[in-house]
């Protein structure tokens, strides 16, 4: 399952490894104002100069708060779990020369590598969410990658913070394993979901966990902040593979493996399939003016409609150019509008091409739109996402577009685009 233009994913072999990717569901190909500095869309994860992972190494039981400042102070790796007010372990963690570690949350602290701030329904205009109404915690989770082939990326909740130190207050779930290890997880908690077939046209949606401060799986607590942890999944791994989803609680993060990103379409290749679509001059069966879908920057940007500008009747898929007739509804007025063609009723929206690459499943046409968002990708790709219970507040979980976030229709996620070509 090859792109046409495989040759940009080709690069020599002096550049540098790269792990994979993460890219941030609800935005399609970059943020609403721009990608800037370690905020942006999607996360490039390079093997580094020089390794910075870190591992556990001693553990300290510590019955006064000066005994633990003493010990934090050192600026060694720490994770702090505080039992009571005057009893905290402390387990240092040393250097790890076979690991990359990369930090992700919404401080913009140096430790952060990728900044995530909350995502907005629907790909909104203007700025992100503020701050104090944000769920995602500052130094959210840490992704550590193994510097050697496979070069295995491992999921673990919380980051270290700018004094090396993850710290789990009294309220915070956490606990000693029968090994005598402790561990925790973090307020929102950070959930994972690995698709069953891996992130192909066969995929199926897997089941939602959380992982736990060092890497353990459990099933989902009742909600997100619950005190008491779910049971623990020993036959499943904090292993990242193509395809899993890592949610924040405010934003849910795509994995793309380098492996997998090879065999996604390029960003030339969605440009081909949308000249292709305009290159057979598609009609509106009204008007019979020819339709056009718009540039990939401007499909980006969803903000000014063109004139060629396909729309289309959701409840049966006829594609049409604009026209102001059939509405049901004066408040609402292109939430219920009569397909001229067929009668059928139904919502009346534009239709903008998905332009992040990484959320497509094969490398087919564009020939499904999402509902009621309007965002058109190949069929496998629109049922994939149509399938996936993506979390959504503290404890509700439902489908979405990946790329603008809207929840689809509960009873149908995606419909097929029927275009009339054009009758000379």
């Amino acid at each position: 399952m090859f792109s046409p233009s495989q040759e940009e994913h080709c690069a020599p072999t002096k550049d540098p490894i790269k792990y994979g990717e993460l890219v941030v569901l609800g935005y399609n190909g970059s943020l609403p104002n721009g990608d800037r500095g370690r905020r942006k869309s999607r996360f490039a994860l390079y093997k580094r100069t020089k390794a910075n992972g870190v591992k556990p190494s001693t553990v300290h039981i510590l019955n006064t708060p000066q005994a633990s400042k003493a010990v934090n102070c050192k600026g060694q790796h720490s994770i702090s779990y505080t039992l009571s007010r005057n009893q905290t372990v402390v387990v240092e963690y040393c250097h790890d020369k076979d690991t990359d570690m990369f930090q992700i949350g919404r401080s913009t602290e140096s430790p952060i590598d990728f900044v995530v701030t909350d995502t907005v329904s629907g790909g909104q205009e203007g700025e992100e969410t503020p701050i104090t109404q944000s769920t995602i915690s500052r130094f959210a989770c840490r992704v550590v990658c193994e510097r050697v082939p496979p070069y295995t990326a491992r999921i673990y909740a919380a980051g270290f913070d700018s004094s090396k130190n993850i710290f789990l207050g009294e309220k915070a779930a956490k606990w000693k394993n029968p090994d005598g290890h402790m561990d925790g997880l973090t307020t929102n908690g950070v959930l994972v979901m690995h698709p069953r077939g891996g992130f192909t046209e066969e995929s199926k949606p897997g089941v939602w966990r959380e992982i736990s401060v060092c890497g353990d799986v459990y099933t989902l607590r009742e909600t997100r902040s619950a005190q008491t942890r779910g049971k623990l999944v020993e036959c499943e791994s904090n292993v990242l593979q193509d395809g899993s989803l890592v949610d924040l609680c405010g934003a849910t993060l795509l994995w793309r493996t380098a492996d997998g990103l090879f065999h996604t379409p390029t960003q030339k290749h969605l440009e081909a399939l949308r000249q292709e679509i305009n290159a057979a001059r598609p009609q509106c069966p009204v008007g019979l003016n020819t339709l056009a879908f718009p540039s990939m920057q401007r499909s980006r940007a969803v903000s000014s409609l063109e004139d060629k500008q396909p729309w289309v009747y959701l409840a049966c898929g006829h594609v049409h150019g604009y026209h102001n007739w059939g509405h049901r509804s004066e408040q609402e007025p292109n939430a219920q509008r009569e397909c001229p063609m067929c009668r059928t009723v139904g919502p009346y929206v534009p239709l903008w091409l998905g332009c992040e690459p990484a959320f497509y499943v094969d490398v087919g046409a564009p020939t499904h739109a999402f509902v009621p968002c309007g965002h058109v990708c190949s069929e496998k790709s629109a049922k994939y996402w149509a399938e996936i219970p993506l979390p959504h507040g503290t404890h509700a979980f439902h489908a979405a577009c990946p790329f603008c976030a809207t929840q689809l229709s509960l009873t149908q996620g995606c419909a097929k685009l029927i275009f009339q070509g054009p009758i000379d």
